[in-house]
């Protein structure tokens, strides 16, 4: 994958959260998190240049570039954080203006024929057969209309953080989720599975703010 282009400006929409967010979380110094933010965009373009190009139609782009960004400031802390503290800064890092906005963007789409549309799409297009970095996804409306939810077989997440050797942090990006789903005021998530803790699927259920099950 080339660096140029989204993956470069991902990292500067998000370097300053995430290196502030080493301090505000994890408690270094100011000097310390600058030191580890330098370091950890040579990292960062290396995760980046080693990914295979993702196709045009594939949306999820995005998600494995944020994780390539967790795994190299990661690679670079002083000490591997935990599960709940990997989970904090990962959150902490990522709410930052720009996904407030894009997330309020996109809850104005949220259930539109255009969205539906994408999922539809999406669901066939079967990425990860292709490209073990994508998501492979059901798309599985609900029956009262309430919303949808969004089934992965395949995740790319998994496979990189697999790769990187941590594995077992994956579950602080699988967070963000509810997070995001909270910010763009009209749904809620809901889930019972995650790959990345042993369950058969990932089920990412998006329910119409005042719908219930």
């Amino acid at each position: 994958m080339k660096y140029t282009g989204m993956p470069s400006g991902m990292w500067l929409l998000y370097r300053k959260s995430f290196k502030n967010s080493l301090v505000s979380v994890l408690g270094y110094d100011k000097k310390r998190a600058e030191r580890i933010t330098k370091k950890a965009k040579q990292r960062y373009r290396w995760i980046i240049i080693k990914l295979p190009e993702f196709e045009k139609e594939d949306r999820f782009k995005t998600n494995i570039v944020n994780c390539a960004m967790l795994i190299s400031f990661l690679q670079i802390m002083d000490k591997r954080p935990t599960v709940e503290k990997a989970t904090d800064y990962y959150e902490k890092a990522m709410t930052n203006i720009p996904t407030k906005i894009f997330c309020k963007l996109g809850g104005k789409k949220k259930y539109g024929d255009k969205d539906i549309e994408g999922m539809k799409r999406t669901a066939k297009l079967n990425a990860a057969d292709r490209n073990p970095y994508s998501w492979n996804m059901e798309f599985i409306p609900y029956e009262d209309g309430s919303g949808y939810e969004a089934r992965f077989t395949k995740c790319g997440i998994c496979a990189l953080m697999k790769e990187y050797g941590f594995y077992d942090l994956t579950p602080a990006m699988c967070h963000l989720d509810y997070t995001m789903t909270e910010m763009s005021g009209v749904s809620r998530f809901v889930r019972e599975y995650t790959l990345a803790t042993g369950g058969p699927y990932c089920d990412c259920g998006y329910k119409k703010r005042g719908s219930y099950r």
